[in-house]
């Protein structure tokens, strides 16, 4: 579980209901399934109209993503890409053929394919960027769904404190009910504001962070393979992919025995 995305959320909501209970109220106070159905409900309406039904739908899948670790382990693909370039260089590039069952990662497959083809290295480059330019795309949509959200739930929750006023407005004669229906109606505001800030805004950073350090391994990928059609010194290509990384780091080759110290960062 990515645990920045938990404690995050546990301190913004554990934060503001304890503020609530130390300023004397309860959190059945803010507990209004009306005003629930009201923000939700018209957030995600708005939603569905500014994108497509198919992006929405998968950005709702993209969700589950802010939750768990991103698996993304630089060293290891450094790793792999040096133990090909090695073998590349003592066998030719064809016999990289064999390995291509044993890859995962379509990205890396498909690159190293069309390098055992033959592709020229240009010609390569813009085929696989074009992919990289349509993920990124596609990547960016799914947390503008979570931006739009957060942009309309504030004001939704303003109609839902207006409904609730106008409501309210009916029944002046009695002062106490006047004053709970008030109290009622800010709900809708509080959750609309809370909902845009705590989580819809936030996820859709987390998104956007994600999907960055993905694309940023397939363009290690795509150097790295690169690299290797154009013959490059596997010690070299150790040294240009490890640009990538910023900490002290021992990469292990794919036998498990430590190849190099590196220095590795955060993912740009």
């Amino acid at each position: 579980m990515d645990k920045g995305t938990i404690t995050g959320l546990l301190l913004g909501v554990g934060g503001i209901l304890a503020g609530l209970i130390l300023e004397g109220g309860n959190v059945g106070q803010i507990i209004q399934p009306t005003a629930a159905m009201i923000v939700f409900g018209g957030t995600f309406g708005a939603v569905l109209i500014q994108f497509p039904l198919q992006v929405s739908l998968t950005a709702l899948q993209r969700l589950v993503s802010i939750f768990i670790e991103p698996r993304s382990n630089f060293e290891e693909v450094i790793s792999h890409l040096v133990s090909y370039a090695n073998k590349a260089r003592r066998d030719g590039i064809v016999s990289l053929d064999s390995s291509l069952e044993s890859i995962d990662d379509p990205f890396m497959k498909k690159a190293l394919m069309l390098a055992v083809d033959g592709t020229e290295p240009q010609e390569l480059r813009k085929i696989m960027e074009v992919g990289l330019d349509n993920t990124a795309e596609s990547e960016e949509n799914y947390a503008r769904v979570f931006e739009s959200a957060g942009g309309f739930s504030p004001t939704i929750g303003i109609i839902g404190a207006v409904l609730g006023l106008i409501q309210v407005m009916q029944h002046l004669d009695n002062i106490d009910e006047v004053g709970k229906g008030i109290a009622v109606a800010f709900v809708a505001t509080v959750y609309g504001v809370g909902a845009a800030n705590l989580f819809f805004l936030p996820a859709a950073g987390k998104l956007r962070h994600n999907a960055r350090q993905q694309e940023v391994m397939k363009e290690m990928m795509l150097e790295g393979v690169i690299s290797i059609l154009e013959g490059m010194n596997p010690r070299m290509l150790e040294t240009k992919l490890t640009g990538y990384l910023a900490k002290p780091k021992t990469v292990k080759d794919v036998s498990g025995a430590p190849a190099s110290v590196i220095q590795e960062s955060e993912p740009a």
